[in-house]
């Protein structure tokens, strides 16, 4: 028997391009194009801490620029390379087509443990990697934006925009460097839950698709769902909030590094991101039982699986130990391509992390234009929508007779704040990409998954920009 080889992550990466370029008709110097990054920025700088320095590896990487600004994320990580950047940077070009974003993708990396650091030490190191970008015009408001990652947050990014602005004094859209700031600080409402409620929206939607729901054994609709969640970051604790608040998902296993937490009758979502706020793991949480082995939460029965920390979570060595119907991928690339082929032959739909964790990169644009247009959504027309369903409202109650109670009118009336409207603007489009993909999926005989589907929709969009550009005829 032939021993399968393991890719790693930006071979998986590719392998899944190569398999979707070969279903369309575009020329190969195009897909060549599309396939490669464009700009590859690696870098080594000096950090002085007391009477020492270290020297610290990073990376910006720009994999398309068939679009401007090029936009992703920053992550910080002892696990950072060339490779997974530049990986991390490929799906970016492709989730931004995907969700109609008109951003080229980038990704940046730092190659450090950011739990290792000081937060007086990690903001010497991130302003000290914002000098060096700006120093080769890889950040700026039209150039290249980045945004949180793995290990960086909105106070990463709040020193980021401090260092931008410090050498563009007089540059009037400066704000709009950086997305994922803190509120206070040009930010916007929404952002940082948008990652884990976007997975909640494409769930659903996947959930309502009755043909596909009965292939699998499963009742149309999310409610009642059994869901296990790996990793319970800003991802995946928003996902399974989200989920079950929302959506009436029973949450049955949330997997840590230190053990998964099973419960079949459900586990309390909040209670348990409190227990490890405080205490730092899950472990010893009252609410479950600790399974400890590495990849026990892979085994349990369920409905719906959500890896969301990390790429090639699931792999070829544990792939045969999944047990659900549906899996979900939150984080950037866990399932590795030769995983999801045995996955994708025991029948279980995946939905690939270029769709479904697109929310960030949505509201990301979301902020951007906020920055752009220096106006908070809802400013202009929030009072405006509120008196004119007022004024609707009071008519039907002197046509009837009949009078609304306070609840009820103020519920009817209610105009659209910021955060009403982003959340909005994510459910739009995370729906519209999903049926857009779904519509590839159903339309080509050749092509039987969502991540093949997603890719030639997403390669289909970045031709067409570059055969308008006139690159190629």
């Amino acid at each position: 028997m032939k021993k399968l080889v393991e890719p790693n992550f930006y071979e998986s990466v590719m392998q899944n391009f190569d398999k979707a370029a070969a279903l369309t008709n575009h020329a190969k110097g195009l897909l060549d194009q599309i396939r490669e990054c464009n700009s590859i920025y690696q870098m080594n700088f000096p950090v002085k801490f007391g009477n020492q320095y270290e020297v610290i590896e990073a990376y910006r990487i720009q994999h398309s620029h068939h679009r401007a600004p090029t936009k992703g994320g920053i992550r910080f990580s002892e696990h950072v390379s060339q490779e997974e950047v530049m990986a991390l940077a490929a799906l970016m070009t492709f989730k931004c087509a995907l969700v109609d974003v008109p951003f080229g993708g980038a990704k940046g990396g730092v190659k450090i443990n950011h739990k290792k650091y000081s937060v007086d030490q990690l903001e010497k190191i991130t302003r000290r990697y914002t000098v060096e970008l700006i120093r080769k015009g890889f950040i700026g408001p039209s150039v290249d934006v980045p945004a949180p990652d793995y290990g960086t947050g909105s106070r990463e990014m709040a020193w980021i925009l401090d260092t931008y602005r410090t050498f563009a004094k007089d540059e009037i859209d400066a704000v709009g460097c950086v997305t994922g700031k803190p509120v206070a600080q040009n930010g916007i409402r929404g952002r940082t839950e948008a990652t884990g409620r976007g997975v909640y929206y494409g769930i659903r939607e996947l959930l309502k698709q009755e043909d596909e729901m009965k292939a699998i054994g499963l009742t149309p609709g999310i409610a009642g769902k059994t869901m296990v969640i790996q990793g319970l970051g800003n991802v995946g604790s928003y996902t399974a909030s989200i989920s079950k608040e929302e959506g009436d998902a029973k949450i049955i296993g949330i997997a840590e590094y230190d053990g998964t937490i099973y419960n079949p009758d459900g586990i309390n979502v909040q209670k348990l991101i409190s227990y490890k706020k405080s205490n730092g793991k899950v472990s010893g949480f009252p609410g479950g039982k600790l399974l400890k082995g590495k990849d026990d939460w892979l085994s349990i029965k369920c409905d719906i699986l959500v890896p969301a920390a990390l790429e090639s979570t699931i792999h070829i060595g544990n792939a045969k130990k999944v047990k659900a119907k549906i899996i979900a991928e939150a984080a950037n690339g866990p399932v590795t391509a030769k995983a999801e082929e045995l996955l994708l032959k025991k029948g279980i739909i995946i939905l690939p992390d270029m769709y479904l964790n697109a929310g960030g990169v949505t509201v990301s644009y979301f902020e951007w234009l906020k920055n752009l247009s220096h106006m908070r959504f809802g400013r202009m027309d929030k009072r405006f929508n509120e008196n004119t369903n007022l004024n609707l409202v009071n008519l039907v109650e002197k046509m009837t007779g009949k009078k609304v109670s306070k609840a009820n009118k103020k519920l009817l009336t209610k105009g659209g704040d910021e955060i009403d409207l982003v959340r909005s603007g994510l459910e739009e489009t995370m729906l519209n990409a999903f049926h857009n993909i779904r519509e590839v999926k159903n339309r080509r005989k050749k092509v039987n998954d969502y991540r093949a589907a997603a890719f030639i929709n997403a390669i289909d969009k970045v031709a067409g920009d570059y055969m308008m550009m006139g690159i190629f005829p």
